[in-house]
């Protein structure tokens, strides 16, 4: 290929595209937390069921669980996983050390559960 052609192609693909931006969050729209932001605590839907996984990790780093954070991105797990898993889930399930692994399932795991079971047994 000569050199003039190659300048040409690549000439081509510096121009700015003229096409619209859409402004979506793919990251949110993939794990179905679009369009579930009408009431948002701390960037998140105030019933952990409507979670998101960004929404559950955010909420474990937020609360100071920065490294664990992670375990439950890797894991996909969501609002409704997060509402389902019981402690030996949260000590084994994501190879987490112990003593984090018993502050975030009785800190907020559990209690996150309970209230979510109290404000939907109405």
């Amino acid at each position: 290929m000569s050199n003039s052609l190659l300048e040409g192609v690549f000439a081509e693909v510096k121009e700015p595209c003229s096409l619209p931006m859409l402004s979506v969050d793919m990251e949110n729209k993939e794990n179905g937390s679009v369009g579930v932001k009408n009431s948002m605590e701390n960037g998140r839907p105030p019933d952990p069921a409507d979670w998101a996984v960004m929404d559950v990790v955010n909420y474990f780093r937020t609360v100071g669980f920065e490294e664990q954070a992670s375990a439950f991105q890797e894991q996909e797990i969501d609002g409704k996983s997060l509402l389902l898993m019981t402690r030996n889930d949260v000590l084994t399930g994501l190879q987490l050390k112990l003593g984090p692994a018993l502050k975030i399932y009785e800190y907020h795991v559990k209690p996150l559960q309970t209230k979510h079971l109290k404000n939907n047994s109405s």
